[in-house]
């Protein structure tokens, strides 16, 4: 990681600026004709994309009791105790999230109040690759358990041998979810959003994934299928002062770094000599870490920069809008308190960004790319819809009649106008 010391505001644009994208006309292309394959073909197009894509032959695409058995057979006791102790929290958290409905009298004789309900059918991506994400059945499951939908689908790439990952399976069951597809990639974002033989359509899609999930999550919106929200690289800014622990930071900063090589971490301290020996500790750190050749490009990335006072590093930190935001140090409740732009915020020594991705309880599905300056992270609220309801009597449409029928004639619309006129005037008779 290079290190940039007081950086003027052209050159900080520049070191604040993400990764290329990876997109292109060729890869949009190639997405767009899996969707469109799969949405006239069905099932067959995705046992041929499983053939090519994943190397395997599949004879059916949902995963059968059997194979959710063995999957919890397979899960170690610790394993097991880990990922039910997270799920509490995770539960716990998101439970806290429930809105009750208040009705409210606007006007004597007028009364509104909104109803939550729950998305009927919803579609949860669950990465399998080299990293099958499990926790994130967890962030997306336990929310949608809480709303209520009644029906979900989860898909997720097999294996060679045409497994899905036990851990997977075992988190899943622990959910109650049972429609359980071996889809992965692009093809399962067609399979949720147009429905198959096998799969149900869905109304709203959820979960990460490579660029090839990403667009044709990105595809699939413009067609009317609801998704969650367009999922960049990951990416942690660290923001602290001398008297943070170097050893900490740099775990930090290499735990997200770890993700992909196109993740992106930046360090940015109040103290030059600190990103030193932030630098020197990742240099001991990194050699020991087993995904090493991902976080060394990852790093490749990334930057620390030496700021002159804490203020310039609240304008850096709202400035790029980061996805995950540590803060540690003497100052963390002046950043807590100030911070506009982030997705989600850990604050102080013992609050490693880790936490937030298992068990602490809070969600890590975040918004990334800059996104965190217009939207949070995905919440009980994304599983559900707000109706809003409405109720007049004879006396409040009296109260309220002559309001309506002024500016409904001032946009020249006269059937609104005439809806609340002729209901006036049969109540005169």
């Amino acid at each position: 990681m290079q290190i940039f010391n007081e950086p003027n505001i052209a050159e900080l644009e520049l070191l604040l600026q993400r990764p290329k994208s990876q997109q292109s006309a060729e890869k949009e292309l190639q997405v767009a004709t899996i969707l469109n394959t799969v949405k006239a073909q069905g099932d067959s197009a995705l046992y041929q994309y499983a053939k090519a894509f994943d190397q395997v032959e599949l004879t059916s695409l949902m995963v059968t009791k059997a194979e959710i058995e063995y999957a919890i057979n397979q899960i170690s006791a610790p394993l097991k105790q880990a990922i039910n102790k997270a799920y509490q929290n995770i539960y716990k958290f998101h439970k806290a999230q429930e809105v009750v409905s208040t009705r409210v009298e606007t006007t004597r004789g007028v009364f509104c109040w909104r109803k939550q309900v729950a998305i009927e059918k919803i579609g949860l991506y669950i990465p399998g690759g080299s990293a099958p994400l499990f926790s994130t059945v967890l962030m997306l499951g336990i929310p949608a358990q809480i709303a209520g939908c009644k029906t979900v689908i989860l898909c997720t790439p097999p294996n060679k041998n045409g497994l899905i990952a036990p851990e997977i399976l075992y988190t899943a069951q622990l959910l109650g979810i049972s429609n359980i597809f071996k889809v992965g990639g692009a093809q399962a974002i067609a399979a949720m959003a147009f429905g198959t033989e096998s799969i149900p359509k869905v109304y709203k899609i959820f979960g990460p994934g490579n660029s090839y999930v990403t667009l044709a999550k990105t595809l699939v919106q413009k067609e009317g299928i609801a998704i969650d929200m367009p999922a960049g690289p990951s990416e942690l800014m660290v923001v602290c002062d001398k008297s943070a622990n170097a050893a900490f930071v740099a775990s930090d900063l290499l735990s997200q770094a770890e993700h992909g090589t196109d993740s992106q971490v930046i360090l940015v301290a109040t103290d030059s000599d600190f990103l030193k020996m932030v630098a020197c500790e990742i240099k001991i750190q990194l050699p020991k870490l087993s995904r090493i050749a991902i976080a060394e490009q990852s790093l490749q990335n990334s930057k620390m920069i030496a700021v002159k006072d804490k203020k310039e590093a609240l304008k850096i930190i709202n400035q790029y809008a980061p996805e995950h935001l540590i803060i540690c140090g003497k100052d963390s409740l002046y950043y807590a308190d100030n911070v506009r732009n982030a997705g989600s915020v850990f604050i102080g020594d013992y609050s490693p960004e880790s936490a937030g991705d298992y068990a602490s309880g809070t969600n890590h599905t975040l918004p990334t790319n800059g996104y965190a300056r217009v939207s949070g992270g995905v919440a009980l609220e994304a599983f559900v819809k707000q109706i809003s309801f409405q109720k007049l009597s004879a006396k409040g449409l009296q109260n309220i009649g002559n309001t309506i029928e002024i500016m409904a004639q001032a946009e020249g619309l006269d059937a609104h106008k005439n809806a609340v006129t002729i209901r006036l005037k049969s109540l005169k008779k």
